[in-house]
């Protein structure tokens, strides 16, 4: 029984799809987030409509829109419930700060 080492051991090498694919997903949270933040603070008539947008939708297109965009969903959640602002722009922000982290393709950074 041998064991083959890596060029770099323990770290998969992340093919250029793959790498093209993790920014673009990147880049739309960021997007979606920074959308989140301008509502929040120029129109929040705007989340309103979206989150009665998305609880408009057939049961089966929410789960989905639910899974694909869980954190920003879950932000809208919370910012539409009827919690003290303070605690709503904390979860918020946690969830936002946390969601762009963990989706930060760092591994580009060192190449």
């Amino acid at each position: 029984m041998s064991v083959q080492s890596e060029p770099r051991a323990g770290r998969k090498q992340v093919t250029p799809t793959e790498s093209a694919f993790n920014v673009a997903v990147f880049v739309l949270f960021v997007a979606l987030w920074v959308g989140f933040a301008w509502a929040l603070l120029a129109s929040q008539g705007s989340l309103d409509a979206v989150w009665e947008w998305i609880r408009g939708l057939p049961l089966v297109v929410q789960g989905i829109v639910w899974l694909l965009f869980l954190p920003v969903v879950a932000g809208l959640w919370i910012w539409e419930s009827d919690w003290p602002s303070a605690v709503r722009l904390v979860l918020v922000l946690g969830i936002g700060f946390f969601n762009l982290y963990l989706f930060f393709p760092g591994y580009l950074l060192r190449r």
